[in-house]
């Protein structure tokens, strides 16, 4: 049975973070622009949703990777930080993909090469471990003494192209990355692990699920090994205009990087390449145990893919797209419809006693990087039970955990993102 929260008449408590400055909008195309959201969102938080200095890790780069190619879109080598674990977590093992967008064409992937997402040149020396990261028993309660690793992204398809454009200096080798980095690690004492969870945000969301499997394999059959997607439900939605956006850009990412050759077989026999990078068509055939933490209001998705500018060229979404306050009664309607289709696309997913889910009603993206919405004593709930708890009790078997929260506006837990309404792109 899944859990799901009293739809009486709750009113939402306005968790706001206003973000400004979305210089991604300007620069390159609009939706793959949007790949800087949890970046430019942090800036303008203090300490990452939390009041501690948060635990500051390197970046390695990972030394033998150009010997197979396994290079960032600019050439350079791919990366990961690293924060060893001890005690009774020293040979356990998390492993966290970097989200952030993807690139879709010629163009965009050649201003993607000249940021963080696309040359380890550009990427923070020193990033901070927070929420499902965290060194903090107090903030982290199952993972703070794991080793945890987060891979930093820098292909722009979620970790599964191969190909490249030697004209523009353009190196398209996710999949190459992701085994170099796999490779790596194991060598550094991940082949000992008892226990192991691969995780992901957004793009890197979207990642866990299609190297769910592959992950699996790395260990034997008596490692407990699972998966957790965070923010990387992606649906082949309509958008307001009645188009297809991200079906459009998926499409562009899949041929342009040639992602085809790298998804699951399973898929890719009976359906378009396209459609296979769709999760909605992946998590049903998933063998490995997989957890679903996702908004059913997904902020990325109503920005980027529902009502981007380019399906609202007269603006009628301008406020609702910023601000779900600002939002009509049919413009909800329309969002609520969104819910829905969600939910009908975990629907079979749900019927595994291996699944996990937590769908709550909120407008978020990535709810496992930050503190204030992984692990506080105001973070988002389902029936009195928060994120972090709910993929602990999921992970270790615990309980079963099928969480799907009541429609908006029930749930008065959300820390919910709201936009500059003069922020580019409007």
């Amino acid at each position: 049975m899944m859990d799901t929260a009293d739809e009486g008449g709750r009113r939402p408590r306005l968790r706001l973070v206003w973000v400004f400055g979305l210089i991604g909008f300007l620069l390159c195309n609009w939706v793959d622009g949007f790949q800087d959201l949890n970046v430019t969102e942090h800036q303008f938080m203090d300490g990452y949703g939390f009041s501690t200095s948060p635990l500051m890790v390197g970046l390695t780069l990972i030394a033998g990777a150009a010997s197979t190619g396994a290079v960032c879109l600019d050439g350079t080598l791919p990366g990961y930080h690293l924060h060893r674990g001890y005690g009774s977590g020293a040979n356990s093992w998390l492993i966290h993909l970097e989200g952030g967008g993807w690139c879709d064409s010629v163009r965009t992937c050649v201003f993607r090469k000249k940021t963080h997402h696309g040359s380890s040149l550009l990427m923070e020396k020193l990033i901070p471990f927070t929420g499902i990261l965290s060194n903090r028993a107090e903030e982290n309660p199952d993972f703070y003494n794991w080793n945890r690793i987060k891979l930093r992204y820098c292909d722009g398809a979620s970790f599964s192209g191969d190909s490249q454009i030697e004209a523009k200096k353009l190196y398209f080798r996710g999949q190459r990355i992701w085994s170099a980095a796999m490779k790596d690690l194991m060598s550094k004492g991940m082949r000992y692990a008892n226990q192991a969870l691969l995780s992901g945000c957004s793009a890197g969301g979207l990642a866990s699920i299609l190297h769910c499997d592959e992950f699996r394999e790395l260990f034997p059959g008596t490692t407990r090994v699972k998966c957790l997607s965070d923010a990387g439900l992606f649906l082949d939605q309509i958008d307001v205009s009645g188009g297809r956006t991200l079906r459009r850009m998926f499409s562009g990412v899949v041929r342009l990087q040639q992602v085809g050759k790298t998804l699951p077989q399973a898929c890719t026999n009976h359906r378009n390449p396209t459609l296979c990078f769709f999760p909605q068509h992946l998590i049903a055939q998933t063998k490995t145990p997989l957890f679903l933490l996702n908004s059913a209001y997904d902020s990325w998705q109503v920005l980027a893919s529902i009502a981007p500018p380019t399906a609202d060229p007269h603006g009628y979404w301008q406020g609702c797209r910023a601000n779900y306050a600002d939002c009509s009664l049919s413009q909800i309607q329309f969002l609520q419809d969104f819910r829905k289709q969600m939910l009908n696309a975990v629907d079979r997913f749900s019927r595994s006693k291996r699944s996990g889910l937590f769908i709550n009603s909120c407008f978020a993206h990535c709810q496992t990087e930050r503190q204030d919405t992984w692990f506080a004593h105001d973070s988002p709930r389902i029936g009195n039970k928060g994120i972090a708890k709910s993929v602990g009790d999921w992970y270790f078997d615990r309980a079963e955990v099928k969480a799907i929260d009541c429609p908006y506006p029930c749930d008065n837990t959300c820390h919910n993102l709201v936009f500059s309404r003069d922020f580019p792109g409007k």
